[in-house]
C-alpha cells in the first residue's frame, strides 16, 4: 500500500463503508433521485458523483498533509443528518432524505479527516449538492415563473421582426398558429446543468472572489435570456415555415444549440473579465486546470507523515460507522410500523344536496389518481338555486402518509395552463367554527389574461386545520411518533370570478359553501 496516498488508508475504507450504509438507509430517496436523472433537467446528475470523486482525488497530496482525526463536530453533523433522514422518512418527503444523505457525507468526512481536511475537499463535497433535484413545489413554481418570463421575452424578440403576435399567459398566438411555452420550455433543462458547470468554472478560476461569484450567479440570467431567444426564434421560424419548425428534430437541435451558446456566453464573460483585468498573463493561465492538485494547506504541518495520523483517523471514522449501525433498528421500525387507522365515512356518501346547495360529482382521470396515490377523494361542482356560478369542491384523503403517498401541495399544481398567482394570503373565515376558532384558509387569487378564479385551500386532519405545507409535514412527523397516526386530507375550493365582477362576491360564495358544509367534514376526515 502506498502510505502517502490517503485514499488507500484504513480510514478511507471505513469512510466508504459508512457512506454505503448511509446510502442504504436513504435508499428510497436516492432511488427516486436517480429516477429524476432520466429527465432532461437533471440528466447531468450521473456525472456529479464522478466529478466530485475526481475533485477529491486531485487533492490527495494536500489532503494527506492537512488530514487529522475527526472531532465531535463530525458526530454532531452525522446525528443531525440522521434526524433529517428520520424526518423525511416519517413525513413522507423524499427530498428531505436526499438532503440528509448529502449532509451525512459531510459529517462522515469530518470524522474521517477533520475540519482541516474538509477544508481541502470542500468543493468536492459541495458539488454533490447539484445531484439533488429541487423539491417539487419549488421546481413547479420556478418552472411556471420561467415559462412566463421566457414567453414575454420571446414575444419581444418576435416583435423585433415585425411579426404580429399576442401573448396570453404562456400561450403565444401567431394568428394561424398558437405556441404554448410548456414546462419543457421553461429553461430548467439548461439552468441546472449550466449552474453545475458554472460552479466548476468558478472553482478553477484564478481570480478574486467577486469574479468567481459573478461567473457562478450569471448562469441564471444567461439561461433565461438564451432560452427566451430560443422561443423567439421558434416563433419566427413557425411564422415563415409552419408548425413543423417547432417540432421534432429541429426543436431538439435548437435546444442543444442554445445550451452550447450558453456555454459560449459564459466563456465570453470570463474573457471580458480577462481583458479588463490587465494582469499580463495568458487567458489559459486564468484556470487551474489541475483543480488545485498541487495546492497545500498553509496551516498544515509539512513534517507530519500520514502513517502517524492514520490510526486516529481510522478510529474516528469507525465512530461514524458505529453511529450508523446503531441507526439500523430505527430504520426497521420506521419501515414496519403500522399506523392507527381511524374509522370514517367514505366520500361516496358525501351529500350532493345540503341547505340550498345542489352538487354534481365529477372525477379524476386514472393517470392523475395513479400519481396522487390517495385513499379516497371527492370532487364536484355545487351551485345555489338562485346563483349562476358554482363552487368546485375537491378533497383528497390519505389514511396513511408514507413516502410516495402523501398530500400534494396546491402550490405545485395551481399555476398551470397560463394561470398565475396574483395574490396569496391567509384569511380567517369568521362564519366557520374550526375547533373553537375561525377556520384559517389559504386565499389565492389566480389570473390568466382577463380571467380570474378564487381558491381556498388548507390541510385538515387529526384535530387540526393547517395552512402551511411545512407545518403540515412537521405534524405528520410529530403525530406519527406521539399518536401513531399520519392520516389527513387536503381541502380545496375554487370559484370563477367573471370579468368586471367583484372578488368579494366570489369570497361570499366560498364562505357560504363552507358555512353550510364544513360541519360535515369530520365525518369523512377524522379528528
Amino acid at each position: 500500500m502506498d502510505e502517502k496516498n490517503i485514499f488507500l488508508s484504513k480510514g478511507f475504507f471505513l469512510f466508504v463503508i459508512s457512506v454505503g450504509l448511509l446510502g442504504w438507509l436513504c435508499y428510497d430517496g436516492l432511488a427516486l433521485m436517480v429516477g429524476w436523472w432520466e429527465r432532461d433537467e437533471y440528466s447531468h446528475g450521473y456525472m456529479i458523483p464522478l466529478v466530485a470523486a475526481y475533485l477529491a482525488w486531485q487533492k490527495r497530496d494536500a489532503l494527506a498533509k492537512a488530514a487529522q482525526p475527526g472531532t465531535w463536530l463530525g458526530i454532531v453533523v452525522v446525528l443531525g443528518a440522521l434526524f433529517v433522514w428520520l424526518l423525511g422518512e416519517v413525513s413522507a418527503i423524499y427530498t428531505i432524505i436526499q438532503y440528509a444523505f448529502w449532509l451525512g457525507i459531510w459529517g462522515l468526512a469530518l470524522l474521517w479527516v477533520g475540519v482541516s481536511g474538509v477544508r481541502v475537499i470542500w468543493a468536492a463535497l459541495f458539488y454533490l449538492f447539484f445531484m439533488i433535484p429541487l423539491p417539487n413545489f419549488l421546481y413547479f413554481n420556478l418552472s411556471q415563473e420561467l415559462q412566463l418570463i421566457s414567453s414575454a421575452m420571446g414575444v419581444a424578440v418576435i416583435r423585433l421582426f415585425d411579426i404580429s403576435v399576442f401573448l396570453e399567459g404562456n400561450v403565444i398566438d401567431l394568428g394561424v398558429y398558437q405556441l404554448q411555452v410548456v414546462e419543457a420550455c421553461s429553461g430548467l433543462r439548461y439552468l441546472f446543468p449550466l449552474m453545475s458547470f458554472g460552479f466548476l468554472i468558478a472553482y478553477i478560476y484564478r481570480g478574486p472572489f467577486w469574479q468567481r461569484a459573478v461567473i457562478f450567479l450569471s448562469t441564471i440570467p444567461i439561461t433565461v435570456l438564451m432560452n427566451s431567444f430560443r422561443i423567439g426564434v421558434i416563433g419566427i421560424t413557425v411564422e415563415h415555415w409552419g408548425i413543423a419548425a417547432a417540432e421534432g428534430f429541429l426543436h431538439d437541435f435548437e435546444g442543444w444549440f442554445v445550451f452550447m451558446a450558453c456555454l459560449g456566453v459564459l466563456l465570453l464573460e470570463i474573457w471580458l473579465m480577462y481583458i479588463f483585468s490587465k494582469k499580463g498573463r495568458s487567458f489559459g493561465a486564468l484556470f487551474d486546470l489541475d483543480f488545485g492538485a498541487n495546492a497545500t494547506n498553509d496551516n498544515a504541518d509539512d513534517t507530519q507523515q500520514l502513517p502517524a495520523a492514520t490510526s486516529g483517523m481510522a478510529k474516528s471514522a469507525l465512530v461514524g460507522l458505529g453511529v450508523l449501525i446503531i441507526a439500523l433498528p430505527i430504520s426497521y421500525y420506521v419501515a414496519e410500523r403500522q399506523d392507527q387507522i381511524p374509522p370514517r365515512t367514505e366520500f361516496i356518501e358525501f351529500p350532493l344536496q345540503n341547505e340550498n346547495w345542489l352538487g354534481r360529482e365529477t372525477g379524476l382521470e386514472a393517470d392523475v389518481l395513479a400519481e396522487l396515490k390517495l385513499t379516497d377523494y371527492f370532487i364536484g361542482d355545487f351551485k345555489q338555486a338562485d346563483q349562476p356560478l358554482s363552487v368546485n369542491f375537491y378533497t383528497a384523503f390519505y389514511e396513511e402518509q408514507r413516502k410516495g403517498a402523501s398530500i400534494h401541495s396546491p402550490k405545485s399544481c395551481l399555476p398551470g395552463g397560463g394561470w398565475i398567482m396574483q395574490s396569496h394570503t391567509i384569511v380567517p373565515i369568521e362564519s366557520v367554527d374550526a375547533y373553537g376558532a375561525p377556520l384559517n384558509v389559504n386565499r389565492v387569487l389566480m389570473q390568466m389574461g382577463e380571467h380570474q378564479q378564487l381558491v381556498y385551500y388548507w390541510f385538515q386532519g387529526r384535530g387540526r386545520n393547517i395552512t402551511n405545507e411545512y407545518m403540515a409535514k412537521w405534524y405528520i412527523f410529530w403525530d406519527s411518533i406521539t399518536r401513531n397516526r399520519t392520516d389527513g386530507a387536503l381541502v380545496r375550493l375554487v370559484t370563477y370570478v367573471p370579468e368586471g365582477s367583484d372578488v368579494a362576491d366570489a369570497e361570499a360564495r366560498l364562505d357560504g359553501f363552507l358555512a353550510d358544509y364544513y360541519s360535515l367534514f369530520p365525518t369523512y376526515i377524522p379528528d
